[in-house]
């Protein structure tokens, strides 16, 4: 038994992000799914989703991040969860843990704030009240990042390739018709996660990260729930700074590792990731984890 337990604990920690966020979502699920049963309650998980009426959601500002922990139905989980899953490793594959977490984390807020004005500002074209549930504005997110950054890269679709450009935009096609019916604001929603991926992209492309605020902000945060190891009193000693072009050493070195990375990417973009050396791959990565 206590080597079963141990070889759980590790399969556990050697999960990456997205899997441990596709873990979340199942449990929450199968959670719903006991107290739908339990409690013959239609709506298990009020509590988590993202209302559409303004009002609601001041009293319960959480659910514009706890929505996208939220399903209900198995193949709306099954499917969200699958995309997650493929897209997840290809993106930090290629960039590092916490990017792919500014992205995915952005695009559930970005998705839920079009909701919430497409809603209230739009009550005419969006009828009724309604509320936002699913991972969808998320995968869009980091799906459409992939396309704008690398839009001549090649991903294979049955027996031929497909520019993974092509795919994006007809994702977002039929996210546009959506519109028109029976899950209008979950297709807004997903507009929503997309325009994030793609202007998240387009603006690192220029070489600003505009997730970086929120990155600091998610430190913070996590930063709640770790246990200080620091002693209260401490010695302090002063070191001579080591700089090298004006830059401490370690940003030094991040600057030449981002440097490196944007290279491949780029090699990436023009003749796919089949071109790539190993070394070159396994650079990437390493810089992924």
């Amino acid at each position: 038994m206590t080597t079963l337990n141990k070889d759980i604990q590790d399969k556990l920690q050697n999960l990456n992000v997205f899997e441990k966020i596709i873990g979340i979502n199942l449990i929450i699920f199968f959670v719903g799914l006991i107290i739908k049963v339990v409690f013959s309650m239609g709506s298990s998980l009020s509590w988590l989703e993202l209302p559409s009426d303004f009002m609601d959601f001041i009293l319960k500002p959480w659910s514009l991040i706890s929505y996208g922990f939220t399903h209900y139905d198995f193949w709306h989980i099954l499917f969200n969860m699958l995309w997650l899953y493929f897209i997840g490793r290809m993106f930090m594959n290629m960039f590092s843990v916490k990017m792919s977490l500014n992205v995915y984390f952005l695009g559930i807020i970005t998705g839920g704030i079009l909701f919430l004005f497409g809603y209230n500002v739009f009550p005419g074209f969006f009828e009724g009240s309604s509320r936002l549930v699913g991972a969808s504005a998320g995968v869009r997110a980091l799906l459409i990042f992939l396309c704008a950054y690398m839009p001549n890269m090649e991903v294979r679709f049955f027996t031929f390739n497909l520019k993974l450009w092509y795919v994006g935009a007809a994702i977002v096609a039929f996210d546009v018709l959506g519109l028109f019916g029976l899950n209008a604001g979950g297709n807004l929603a997903h507009i929503g996660g997309a325009l994030l991926g793609y202007f998240y992209a387009i603006q690192l492309k220029k070489g600003t990260d505009i997730g970086k605020g929120f990155e600091k902000w998610m430190d913070w945060f996590a930063g709640l729930f770790k246990k200080s190891n620091k002693s209260p009193l401490k010695t302090v000693h002063k070191k001579k700074s080591q700089k090298v072009a004006g830059f401490s050493k370690d940003e030094f070195n991040e600057f030449n590792k981002q440097k490196k990375i944007d290279l491949i990417l780029d090699k990436i973009s023009k003749s796919g990731y089949d071109s790539l050396t190993k070394e070159e791959k396994e650079f990437l990565f390493k810089a992924g984890k």
